[in-house]
């Protein structure tokens, strides 16, 4: 896993290795389809990641697992992409279910055939349910990362069954809050919060690797205005202004090339979430850490100490009407670009050549976008 493509390329050969290049609005599409579906189990949806959400079946009347069997039909049907469906009185368990429901149908044998595709631990009688956790390891469980682990198995504590009926005042004076909190969870307690709408991001990142090597300071600064501009629209997006901006430029560690990394922050004048602002300053910073004469494999921006645009520290009106101008007029950009697609309006320090410039992902290998181009879509002839 993250191993270069250069390092595993034989692979296509000698084993039959399939390699893709990433096709993120194929990808977004397709998670999108599959959310508005997944919805159809309860009345309320968080949707925790690109391909995993979390369903409110409070109130829902009838058979759970026939309703989630239905859904988890549909979702096939409809977008093509299997999925497992995990039932539990909390976040933790309905995460520990879903683990159980799709490595029941990978592997069979590891857990009661009926549990494969859609786990309800609710409905488990509590012999069952002890029996699968004791089935279980550890490490498996929602929130338990490698360190915490690690020292729990030299404990004694191999399965989520002892997890599960260790005493969770004792586990938070030993360990944490946040372990003794996934040990409620286990033991039916919820502690986990519902989100109906996801927490606003506190760091914004836009990063890419290079197709070809970059030496050029126009050339990068094509990149990190594409980048600093993709951040922004993502900033005003989730209702936030930006305090500063991290950007960074780096060698490949993989090539033999004199290598060179370096990173600067820099602040805005007031919180801003204004392309123009946002961009003159990645490149400024872009400028103070370039060094002719290596080849640049990696470039990015971060924006950081974001705050709610609904508050706003302000200065003395000793200025022209330009902010609330700028503010229309980032409305309109991201309207357009939303109308007509990504890039149709953009900053000029950007480029003009499109796909054809340098630092651009190669992407030979990337799959058609099936649902979001029309050159792409298939096409059935009787």
């Amino acid at each position: 896993m993250g191993a270069p493509w250069f390092q595993i390329k034989h692979l296509a050969e000698s084993d039959g290795l399939v390699a893709l290049s990433a096709n993120f609005a194929l990808y977004g599409d397709l998670s999108d389809r599959m959310m508005s579906l997944a919805a159809g189990l309860g009345p309320t949806q968080e949707i925790y990641s690109i391909d995993e959400s979390f369903i409110d079946m409070t109130g829902v009347r009838g058979d759970l697992v026939e309703r989630s069997h239905k859904i988890r039909s549909r979702i096939l049907q409809w977008v093509g992409i299997p999925c497992g469906i995990g039932i539990g009185a909390t976040k933790t368990l309905a995460k520990l279910a879903n683990f159980i429901a799709k490595t029941a149908e990978r592997k069979p044998g590891s857990y009661p055939e009926n549990l494969a595709q859609v786990c309800s631990l609710a409905s488990l009688s509590s012999t069952d349910f002890e029996s699968v956790l004791a089935a279980t390891e550890v490490n498996e469980v929602w929130g338990v990362g490698p360190r915490i682990s690690k020292q729990l198995k030299a404990g004694g504590i191999h399965t989520v069954l002892d997890l599960a009926r260790l005493d969770a005042a004792m586990v938070r004076s030993r360990w944490s809050v946040m372990l003794e909190r996934t040990v409620r969870e286990l033991q039916g307690t919820p502690c986990i919060g519902f989100e109906d709408a996801p927490a606003p991001k506190q760091q914004i990142a836009c990063t890419r690797s290079f197709g070809h090597p970059v030496t050029e300071l126009h050339q990068l600064a094509e990149a990190v205005t594409e980048f600093a501009s993709r951040a922004s629209e993502k900033l005003r997006k989730q209702g936030s202004l930006a305090g500063e901006i991290l950007v960074f430029i780096r060698t490949s560690p993989f090539r033999k090339d004199p290598q060179y990394s370096r990173s600067m922050v820099v602040p805005f004048r007031r919180p801003t979430s204004d392309t123009a602002h946002i961009v003159a300053a990645a490149l400024a910073g872009l400028k103070a850490i370039y060094r002719p004469g290596f080849k640049m494999a990696k470039a990015g921006v971060m924006l950081m100490e974001l705050q709610s645009a609904a508050v706003q520290q302000t200065e003395l009106d000793l200025e022209d009407d330009e902010g609330r101008e700028r503010g229309a007029l980032m409305v309109a950009m991201d309207g357009l670009n939303q109308r007509y697609g990504k890039g149709s309006v953009h900053m000029a320090s950007a480029g003009l050549q499109g796909d054809k410039r340098v630092w651009s992902m190669k992407q030979e290998r990337r799959t058609p976008g099936y649902t979001t181009c029309w050159a792409d879509m298939p096409v059935a002839r009787a």
